[in-house]
């Protein structure tokens, strides 16, 4: 399954992604969305926010969905008959009763489709601090990672769903079981503090496939900050573990390929503008996922996971 026409399939190959939107920039659905439908998924986005840009700017405005609004949403899909999906994908979530609303699609989507993956970005917050209110966690762990077959938590986020503070491989370990023990049959630890001032340390372990396999993904890093790598992360994340379902090692390779040749494009921009002596704003920041498009569609491998 190393290419599969999504016509072939009879379109079968759909996404319903629940997450933020921005006007401006690419993060949520907006980093998302594209690399999916260039990966060959059709995508209902579905925005639990609508800002104008992301909050690295230091001034936003916009919209929130409300859980009423995700059931009105949802009941207009299922009303017509449109609510058939391969897959589920949600990141940031802002509220506990949105995020209720949302186990109650999760359920419902998974009596229309038995087979329906959900790829779970529990969104809480990173580096010690939570930027969600702490209600949310309860949900996640008791309602929403058991029905989860992907969760992509940061180091951070791991810890506070399983209790168990991440200082080296083995307490890593401890925690994916955890994880996998609550319901993911995948689980990839996108980031981690485990690595060096030039090396992000990525853990990826999955219980499904012709062999469960545990793998360390050594992750070069760059300066600076750049939003929406998470979302994307994820959503290529759904798309090559679709494309290799038993093969998770080279998914994540993928996934981490393309997040490092996106980067690199992004970064590389910044650079030519600084050095023209031209001003750096955070918009030329945003990550250049339109001129990465071939690197999406198809990434040249320069990472290799490894056993742990």
């Amino acid at each position: 399954m190393d290419h599969v026409d999504n016509d072939v399939l009879g379109g079968c190959c759909r996404v319903l992604s629940i997450q933020s939107h921005v006007v401006s920039g690419y993060v949520g659905n907006k980093s998302a969305t594209f690399p999916l439908q260039v990966l060959g998924f059709d995508v209902d986005p579905v925005n639990s926010v609508q800002f104008s840009n992301h909050r690295g700017y230091g001034f936003c405005q916009g919209q929130v969905l409300n859980s009423n609004d995700l059931e009105v949403l949802y009941k207009g899909l299922k009303s017509n008959n449109i609510n058939h999906y391969s897959h589920l994908l949600t990141g940031y979530i802002g509220s506990k009763s949105f995020l209720m609303a949302v186990k109650d699609v999760i359920l419902d989507l998974k009596k229309t489709n038995s087979k329906l993956t959900y790829v779970c970005d529990p969104v809480m917050g990173d580096h010690g601090k939570l930027y969600v209110p702490e209600e949310l966690l309860s949900v996640y762990k008791e309602h929403i990672i058991p029905n989860a077959d992907i969760v992509t938590p940061n180091q951070f986020e791991a810890e506070i769903l399983t209790g168990v503070k991440i200082t080296d491989i083995d307490s890593a370990k401890v925690a994916i079981e955890k994880l996998h023990n609550m319901g993911a049959k995948t689980v990839v630890i996108s980031s981690s503090d485990l690595g060096s001032d030039e090396i992000l340390i990525g853990l990826a372990s999955t219980t499904t496939g012709k062999r469960p396999m545990s793998l360390r993904i050594d992750i070069p890093k760059f300066p600076g900050e750049f939003r929406g790598t998470g979302d994307l992360f994820t959503a290529t994340l759904l798309a090559w573990t679709w494309r290799h379902p038993d093969d998770l090692k080279l998914a994540v390779e993928k996934v981490v390929s393309t997040m490092q040749h996106v980067i690199r494009r992004t970064l590389s921009y910044v650079e030519h503008l600084s050095q023209a002596g031209k001003p750096v704003s955070m918009q030329h920041r945003e990550l250049r996922l339109i001129q990465s498009i071939r690197d999406i569609e198809n990434p040249l491998l320069c990472i290799t996971a490894v056993d742990l």
